[in-house]
């Protein structure tokens, strides 16, 4: 039996039970579970999920984080990644549907939550390189969009801050996408800690199971000083 059998605790809307499983219980959604933007006596976040408008859909999206979790994941995503329509790879970024937020609690780990989120894409003709493949910049770009979607998640679970900037991306390139390839991308996070943060990441052919690409992201929280 797990030393972690009989305890639980409560955090931020989820209801996180320990068990043999690591089963986690999403808590019912309410406007009460969403936080609120951060108030000016607050320290100033880089990012406040909580302070950006709704987009995206959520009603198809699967997993057991809570609704708002969701909600302010897609919303960070499309405000803070991918941006407005004359931003750099808008027609790709637009085009990334979430499938699947998830919260999990790592035995293996002794009790540390794991957020992970699966999206998908279709390869279109704005992801292409001159040999009509998916272009690495193109992976790169996904990568570094979703891939600190987990983090984010994790953030709002724990109640501290997981949008921050790019510090490292290690990527590694396994197999082509051609035109029309349906890639699932799936991003893990790793750590979150006070400044630095790291997630890590999938993107697979969903038909063929073959991975396409793999990386590992840095992110740390930027001085506000300097911006």
């Amino acid at each position: 039996m797990s030393p972690f059998s009989s305890q639980s605790i409560s955090a931020s809307g989820l209801s996180l039970t320990h068990s043999s499983s690591a089963s986690i219980s999403p808590a019912p959604s309410t406007s009460s579970n969403r936080p609120r933007p951060s108030s000016s006596s607050d320290r100033k976040a880089w990012v406040d999920p909580a302070s950006l408008p709704d987009q995206g859909d959520i009603s198809s999206v699967s997993g057991n984080a809570p609704e708002y979790v969701k909600q302010l994941n897609y919303n960070t995503y499309f405000s803070y990644g991918v941006g407005a329509e004359d931003s750099f790879g808008y027609q790709v970024g637009r085009e990334v549907k979430f499938v699947d937020v998830s919260i999990d609690r790592k035995l293996e780990r002794q009790g540390r939550l794991e957020a992970t989120t699966i999206a998908e894409v279709t390869v279109n003709k704005h992801m292409l390189n001159g040999a009509g493949m998916l272009h690495g910049g193109c992976v790169a770009y996904l990568i570094d969009n979703c891939c600190s979607t987990p983090l984010v998640v994790l953030g709002l679970v724990q109640n501290v801050n997981g949008v921050g900037v790019t510090q490292a991306m290690n990527v590694l390139f396994h197999s082509p996408a051609p035109l029309g390839s349906i890639l699932s991308i799936i991003s893990t996070s790793v750590s979150l800690g006070g400044r630095v943060m790291t997630s890590r990441c999938e993107i697979l052919d969903k038909i063929s199971g073959r991975v396409v690409a793999s990386a590992f992201l840095n992110k740390m929280q930027p001085n506000m000083s300097k911006l």
